[in-house]
């Protein structure tokens, strides 16, 4: 088996093929496992992320009685401290490829034809023949058109190691990565500034659960424009003078810095494919089947290059099937619903069907919802923002979605990720004893409000 890109996925797929018994090869064009993830992406950010949520919550408790300074940052530690969180996972990683002997080749490998690979490194050639492979190769940050080549005009991997902090950023793009690095910036004390070209942020989520994050957004940002383009980006001396286009934005803005987080592209031009005969689109994606087995049938593909969402959850489960179905096992990927978080502050997180799907599909769902006002434990944290709600099937009373907004959505998920995955209904939720005082009890108060039952609101009587 050879496995090219070693992030959640490739690496994944490569132990779990070791574990059963195969000779794995993992190749990995970065000299240090664990791909955009866990070294320029989930995993950074999210440290990042913490040190953000510090400073805001110490500001927030200034009006309860408990003052702290302005505080000061110093980069460097932070940077430092950032890394040495990368380089412990990193490193435990290359323990666990040693331990299942797994031989970890450093290289950009492409396919010379259906069973052979070539791995370029350092100038060298390597020639590798296979039985089974697996592309794990992920994706690349995408970059705008005619924007000029400047080290101020950075993706989100420059933007999670910046040697200084800028005065003022712009960050083109209000989707999940723009947002969470606008997070970032603005509780470090910069000028942040964000443009999204659609009316909405986070486009893919319901409104409901962006409501809270956009408003506190506009209090941490200095400007939130959507319907809004970037029409051009011109680097000056000591500045990016930036043009916009949109009803609220301004003709132009001076920043220090300008972060593009528009969506990422897959690398299915990148390995080769054809020369295996696997067919990938014109966008660089390579379908796969439920088993992960491209139109090759000994070539699998897994994670963000077979398609959305790139997640990598979504890839290290993937890869785990692909590694047992090479090894002769009966696997399938079928989850029912893959959640998305938000790790901002506060987090958005849903999973399964949104009611914006829903509506545009013609789903007939009905709600159960629970507003974390009425939350003992979110008051007590000093939150009265916030909300869990539960879709069920119109017909079979099943959950099909969920949804939260607030500290630690992205926990409270789980429980329903697993509701969706189980084939739960409202009651099933409902007379689960949930601790008190706790965030995840709006879980099952939410399932009682679709059934009528909530005692801790007064919802009036439904015919």
């Amino acid at each position: 088996m050879i496995v090219l890109g070693a992030g959640p996925g490739g690496y994944t797929a490569a132990f779990r093929a070791a574990d059963l018994g195969l000779d794995v090869v993992l190749v990995e064009r970065y000299p240090a496992l664990g791909g955009v993830c866990l070294n320029v992406g989930c995993i950074p950010s999210k440290a990042l992320l913490h040190a953000a949520k510090v400073v805001d919550d110490a500001a927030v408790m200034a009006d309860k009685g408990i003052l702290f300074g302005k505080p000061e940052i110093e980069l460097d530690k932070l940077m430092s401290w950032k890394t040495s969180v990368v380089e412990r996972l990193t490193g435990g990683l290359v323990g666990l490829a040693k331990k299942r002997k797994v031989r970890v080749l450093q290289g950009t490998a492409r396919f010379e034809d259906a069973h052979r690979v070539a791995i370029e490194h350092g100038g060298e050639t390597q020639h590798l023949s296979f039985a089974h492979a697996i592309v794990a190769a992920g994706s690349e940050a995408v970059m705008l058109p005619d924007v000029p080549e400047d080290e101020r005009i950075v993706t989100s991997t420059g933007a999670l190691s910046p040697t200084a902090l800028p005065d003022s950023l712009l960050v083109i793009g209000g989707g999940i990565i723009g947002l969470e690095m606008a997070n970032v910036y603005a509780s470090l004390g910069c000028k942040v500034d964000v443009v999204e070209m659609t009316p909405d942020l986070i486009p893919g989520a319901d409104r409901d659960l962006v409501k809270p994050l956009a408003r506190r957004m506009a209090q941490r940002c200095r400007h939130l424009w959507t319907s809004t383009k970037v029409t051009g980006v011109k680097a000056n001396p000591k500045s990016l003078t930036v043009s916009f286009e949109g009803k609220d934005a301004p003709d132009s803005e001076r920043y220090d810095r300008v972060l593009v987080a528009v969506g990422r592209r897959p690398n299915g031009g990148r390995i080769g494919a054809d020369a295996a005969g696997v067919a990938v689109d014109e966008r660089g994606f390579i379908a796969v089947d439920a088993q992960c087995r491209t139109n090759v049938g000994h070539i699998f593909a897994i994670g963000d290059i077979t398609g959305e969402p790139q997640l990598a959850h979504r890839a290290s489960h993937m890869g785990k099937v692909a590694a047992e179905v090479a090894a002769g096992h009966k696997a399938g990927f079928d989850a029912i619903g893959i959640p998305s978080v938000v790790y901002t502050d506060p987090e958005v997180a849903w999973v399964g069907v949104t009611e914006k799907q829903a509506k545009a599909d013609g789903i007939a769902v009905e709600k159960g919802s629970f507003p974390w006002a009425a939350s003992g434990r979110a008051l007590g944290m000093g939150v009265d923002e916030g909300l869990t709600k539960i879709l069920f099937d119109g017909e079979t009373g099943r959950v099909v979605g969920a949804g939260a907004v607030g500290p630690g959505a992205g926990e409270l998920i789980a429980e329903l990720g697993l509701a969706i995955e189980m084939g739960a209904d409202a009651e099933d939720i409902a007379l689960t004893v949930h601790a008190h005082p706790t965030l995840s009890e709006t879980v099952g108060m939410a399932a009682e409000a679709s059934l009528g039952t909530l005692t801790d609101l007064y919802l009036p009587k439904r015919g």
